[in-house]
């Protein structure tokens, strides 16, 4: 009984850093937020009936299993280079289902905007039909995050902004956005590292393993 009364802090320890390296790792894997007003707005005007505006992110905390995440949106933490670039429309999150492009993308009031358009051929036009009747009402965003956070219990993030405990992404790029059918539970592990050996849920629902990098995970010192 004695002996294992003092091995139980050893097997604690071991416990805490082996979920502190799977929270590494999924963080810093691909992820997956569903937004819940998104507001797909038809675009008004001549030629504009197959394109929308519609909102894919916002500052509002999101529950992980590791803890509560917040995307900042304030001046140069949301990297818009690709999807404004080369940025597509899929079909709940599978790369084999193009709906559209990305015409432009933008950040307002602590929101990430998006005008898209939806591609003609027949795939693409049952989503369509289905976003303009209002069936389909869902957007969920993927994205990686390059900087990290860590605000801890009863901290003020470094802008004063946010209350701790909260993990906050103060570097992160968009790579995709989804009209989805049924939100992705944030509860559960979405995304991992590509030196984790796992298959990651969203490899298996079609996001290319391209973006499952190696990332630096940079802890910052809370403000008092």
């Amino acid at each position: 009984m004695e002996r294992k009364q003092k091995d139980r802090p050893l097997l604690l320890k071991r416990e805490t850093e082996t979920s502190q390296k799977k929270r590494n790792s999924e963080r810093s894997g691909s992820l997956q937020r569903y937004l819940t007003n998104c507001s797909i707005t038809r675009m008004e005007g001549e030629g504009n009936e197959r394109k929308f505006t519609l909102s894919f992110s916002s500052e509002e905390p999101y529950d992980r299993w590791w803890g509560t995440e917040i995307l900042a949106h304030t001046e140069g933490a949301m990297d818009l280079t690709r999807l404004n670039s080369i940025g597509v429309v899929l079909y709940n999150h599978n790369r084999d289902k193009v709906l559209g492009k990305i015409l432009r993308a933008w950040v307002e009031n602590s929101r990430g905007y998006a005008e898209i358009e939806f591609d003609q051929d027949t795939e693409a036009d049952v989503i369509y039909q289905k976003v303009a009747g209002g069936t389909l009402k869902g957007v969920s965003v993927g994205y990686m995050v390059e900087v990290w956070e860590e605000v801890a219990p009863n901290k003020k993030s470094s802008d004063g902004r946010f209350n701790g405990p909260c993990d906050i992404a103060t570097k992160w790029t968009p790579y995709e956005i989804s009209i989805v059918s049924v939100p992705a539970d944030p509860t559960v592990g979405v995304g991992r590292s590509k030196e984790s050996g796992e298959d990651s849920r969203s490899e298996k629902e079609g996001v290319s393993s391209f973006y499952y990098n190696e990332k630096q995970l940079q802890i910052n010192q809370n403000l008092l």
